[in-house]
């Protein structure tokens, strides 16, 4: 299949990247001529606009938008309008909200599909996991790209109609932060209690079979083994928070009670006081461990 991508950062390189590996076309466009330039260099047909990048694609365009959630995603849905038609999708694979990506597949000209995407740059090496919502046909239409990004078949399912893929994945950033911030307080209960222990040590060996094993307990071990047992100069302030508070507030909306979640989002919003938590230190390198985001470093 032909696949037009527009923006190239991170994530978007690495669509580019895996869509090409798995055989298929690519038109690629950013803003930044030099991101451009990266994609073709890839194997990616460059595009010098978005106007462009549509005229180089088939009569059934294929489209997806890898830019910023906000602000960002409408601009670019502004400049495809009049330029699509009932036969082509688009694909939102951003951390919009989900009510803004309701709003968008009302007013699109071609199929919208929100796309919420997890996994990360480690998505490079072992693709990503999918979480779309939107229109069964348009679902179907995308699949071979969709195994091409995603882990494979398995990587990726359609959640429901328009809004589910993003609620899905607000959601599951929900429980991110609460498990983020279990490891933080358990971690931070073995460094100031009662016995001097090698907190890679701990990582290792309850990453050998225990019932808390998991990819994040992993990159707690990588946190302990590059930055030490106190974790060096990693400061107290844990970066992020809006998909947390969606979250939240959706849970107060629907009536169900989400304790840990609310709590791990306090937790956030608490560091910003830098009071040298340990718990978020932690969290804050868990940060980088899957998503490449920058450390805040103490002075």
């Amino acid at each position: 299949m032909q696949l037009g991508v527009i923006g190239l950062g991170r994530m978007g390189q690495i669509v580019v990247d895996r869509v090409l590996a798995a055989g298929h076309d690519v038109v690629a466009f950013d803003l930044e001529p030099e991101a451009v330039a990266t994609a073709a260099d890839a194997g990616a047909e460059p595009a010098d606009s978005i106007l462009d990048l549509l005229e180089r694609l088939g009569e059934d365009k294929r489209i997806w938008l890898m830019v910023p959630a906000g602000e960002a995603v409408d601009a670019t849905l502004d400049e495809l309008e009049g330029h699509l038609d009932g036969d082509d999708v688009v694909v939102d694979g951003g951390n919009s909200h989900y009510e803004d990506s309701v709003r968008r597949a009302q007013t699109c000209e071609g199929a919208y599909l929100d796309c919420g995407t997890s996994g990360g740059p480690a998505g490079a090496q072992l693709g990503f996991s999918l979480m779309v919502g939107g229109p069964e046909w348009a679902y179907e239409a995308l699949e071979p790209a969709f195994d091409a990004v995603a882990t494979g078949p398995a990587g990726h399912e359609r959640m429901g109609p328009a809004g589910s893929g993003h609620y899905v994945k607000m959601v599951h950033n929900g429980v991110e932060y609460a498990l983020m911030q279990a490891y933080g307080e358990g971690f931070e209960l073995l460094h100031e209690g009662r016995y001097d222990l090698d907190l890679e040590d701990v990582a290792s060996v309850w990453n050998n079979g225990a019932v808390i094993r998991s990819w994040l307990l992993e990159l707690c071990e990588e946190a302990f083994r590059e930055e030490g047992t106190d974790l060096g100069t990693v400061a107290d302030r844990v970066e992020g928070g809006s998909t947390g508070t969606w979250t939240v507030q959706e849970g107060l909306e629907q009536e169900v009670p989400l304790p840990l979640i609310y709590t791990a989002l306090g937790e956030r919003f608490g560091s910003r006081a830098d009071d040298g938590r340990f718990s978020r230190r932690l969290a804050n390198r868990l940060r980088y461990g899957f998503g490449r985001h920058e450390v805040p470093r103490r002075e």
